[in-house]
């Protein structure tokens, strides 16, 4: 069992980016991120690390923090699990750990689905 959990929003995003472009089913095939800042440094008010396309239209952007990673979606999101690692705010989904980061993408995938 895991012990050590991943709380770096940097690294929270990393593995947000990677799940997003590693999965070809459904919507999420189509997906992609775009205008990465490789050098991001985290803020406490969200800094831009990357967008996220569904077949070429823009359909979120991702922020940091240095404690999470937010999934700002261009629409209300379909479905939140709730959990506690994973909270959401009109638009906005956030990563508070890197076990959140399925769950913010099962969020996009079923949001693209509408």
């Amino acid at each position: 069992m895991v012990k050590d959990r991943i709380s770096d929003g940097r690294r929270i995003g990393q593995l947000l980016a990677s799940e997003l472009t590693g999965l070809q089913r459904g919507p999420l095939a189509d997906v992609s991120v775009v205008d990465a800042d490789r050098d991001v440094e985290p803020t406490p008010e969200g800094a831009f690390a990357y967008r996220v396309t569904a077949d070429g239209t823009e359909v979120a952007v991702v922020e940091v923090t240095p404690e999470t990673a937010r999934l700002i979606l261009e629409q209300e999101p379909a479905v939140v699990t709730e959990r506690n690692d994973l909270t959401v705010d009109g638009t906005t989904v956030v990563a508070h750990s890197g076990a959140a980061v399925k769950a913010a993408v099962d969020v996009l995938e079923e949001t693209l689905r509408e």
